[in-house]
Formats: structure tokens, sequence, C-alpha cells
């Protein structure tokens, strides 16, 4: 596998933090990615200048057999075997583990502590709330993240799957404090849907500076290309991948990316993945991949820069 090692100029910032182009997703570590199989990717994703690892708590609570944590385990293995915890930027999430549901106080103060044991380290250089708890006022959960700024557990927080109006409140409360304040979100955002991020919640992260790091950027595999009418694809997400075969709006955006994919002898994930990158407000966005031949196509996000004319027709493709 080749790629352009990113320079420091390739970094995009996050607050104190500077993240290179792509973000490696961690849910599939400790799931449909073995240990062997996890630090593979995660070797190759470092060789090939990544440097922005992005996981959950609860990863992967859903698999038979687990328990939530798998995937923070693997990584924390990873990182205290290659002794490079430095020069890595670790994600992760709290309110979602099934042990510790929600936003109160109480929870995210022993959720953090779990983290950070599995993950085998003493910071965790970006925090997000997994997903908003409506019924924990912002005032709450935005103090106890900063405490955890203060006591040197974090190094920055964000939000994940929260509304413009959380969002706004919670950015207002910090500036009125002068506490920690949500450097990222990280919205489910890619070609086939663009509606849940752009418009209310796009234009708060860009008017206050919050940098987007959306997940499900190839629509659980949908956008790589490898899922067409009439093929039948081995995968733990084809029966969602395969839901957007079924609209026209699928359809058109496969097209269209075909086109500039073949124009620039490129993958079509990596072209699905340039044009989030090319979004305003986003940072780097977030894919996976269960092995090292997966993960190629999306490091080289970092070398592909699209067209304005190719910007428009993937933009009129999945309108």
């Amino acid at each position: 596998m080749t790629s352009t090692h990113p320079t420091p100029q390739n970094r995009r910032n996050l607050g104190s933090l500077a993240v290179s182009p792509l973000a490696l997703g961690g849910n599939v570590f400790g799931w449909t990615a073995d240990e062997a199989e996890s630090f593979a990717v995660l070797d190759a994703y470092a060789a090939g200048g990544g440097n922005f690892i992005d996981t959950a708590d609860a990863y992967s609570a859903w698999a038979p057999g687990n328990k939530g944590g798998e995937s923070e385990a693997l990584i924390g293995n990873w990182l205290a075997s290659r002794r490079n915890r430095s020069e890595v930027v670790v994600a992760t999430k709290v309110g979602a583990h099934p042990d510790y549901k929600g936003l109160s106080p109480a929870t995210i103060k022993s959720a953090v502590d779990e983290s950070l044991t599995r993950l085998r380290t003493d910071y965790i250089d970006l925090y997000y709330t997994h997903y908003d708890d409506e019924s924990v006022e912002v005032s709450e959960i935005i103090g106890t993240l900063d405490e955890l700024v203060q006591a040197g557990k974090v190094r920055e927080i964000a939000a994940s799957n929260i509304s413009a109006r959380r969002l706004e409140e919670s950015l207002a409360f910090s500036a009125r404090e002068g506490v920690a304040r949500y450097v990222a979100l990280q919205p489910h955002y890619n070609l086939v849907s663009r509606d849940t991020y752009e418009g209310e919640l796009a234009d708060v992260a860009a008017r206050e500076g919050v940098g987007a790091v959306p997940y499900w950027a190839l629509a659980a595999g949908f956008l790589t290309g490898k899922y067409r009418p009439g093929t039948d694809v081995d995968s733990a997400r084809s029966a969602k991948a395969g839901q957007y075969l079924a609209t026209e709006r699928g359809l058109r955006v496969l097209q269209a990316l075909d086109t500039v994919a073949a124009a620039h002898q490129a993958e079509v994930a990596t072209v699905a993945l340039a044009w989030l990158a090319a979004r305003p407000t986003v940072a780097a966005p977030l894919a996976s991949a269960r092995t090292v031949g997966q993960l190629a196509p999306l490091l080289a996000v970092a070398d592909l820069t699209l067209t304005e004319p190719e910007l428009t027709l993937l933009n009129e493709a999945s309108a």
C-alpha cells in the first residue's frame, strides 16, 4: 500500500488538536476485525500518515458475546505495544455504553475512568458526548466535561448526535462561563444522507467554528461502489447499504461517483470522501476499514482534490 505521508500542512485543527484528513473509525475493532486484523489496519493507517483514531465506550456492545469497551481495549493494547501514544489523537465517546447510559455528571465521571483504563492512557484527546441527553441541563454536561479537562483527563470536548439548538446553547454556556467548549461535532452526513446535517446544524458549526467529523461517511459501505444492482455482498452492513440501491438518488450518486472516479483513476470511496472533505465545516470524514486492503482508498482522500464542476455534478446527483 502506498500513500503520501501527510505533511503538517495537511493537518486540520480541532481546537488544540491537529488531525489528519481521514479519521479512522474503530467500530469494527473487536467486532468484525479481531486483534490481529485490527493491529494490521492501525499499523497501516499510521504508516500512511494517519493520526486520528475514533472509538466509543459502547463499541461493540451490539455484537454477540460483547459487553462494550472491546474497541477501546484493542486500541489501548495497540498504543501500548507500539509506544506511540503521543503521536496519536484518540477520540472516544460517553453516553451509550450499556452500563453508562446518558450524560448525568456521575455517569460521565465513572465512564471516563473506565475508558482511560481500557485505552491504557491517562488522557483522552477528544471526548464526545455520544448522544445528547436532554434530561440533563447543558450547564451540567459542559460543567462536568470542563472538570475532566481541568483534571487533565481530557484535552478537548466534542458532541455527536446533537440538535442545532442544544449545540448553540452549549457553546453559549461555554462562552459565558469561560469553560471548555465543543471544538468538534460528529453528525451523520454523506452523499446520500445530507438532510440531518445541512441546514441549521451546519450553520451553527460554521458560525461558531466547530469542525465536523462526519460518521457513516461511506453510508455503511454503499459509497465504496461495491454495492450494485444484482450483486450480493458478504458484509455485516449489507442490508443497510442495500437500502440505498433501491432509490433513484442512490443510483444517480453512484453514476456521478463513477464518472469522477474514472477522471481521476481513483476509487469510488476516495471520491465520496473527497466530496465530504470539500464541504464547508468538515475537518475530516470518518471511515472504518476491516482489512488493510480496504484502507488504501480511504487514506487516498488526502491526495484528491475535486474540481468545481465535479463537486457540482456530485451535489446535483445527491440533491
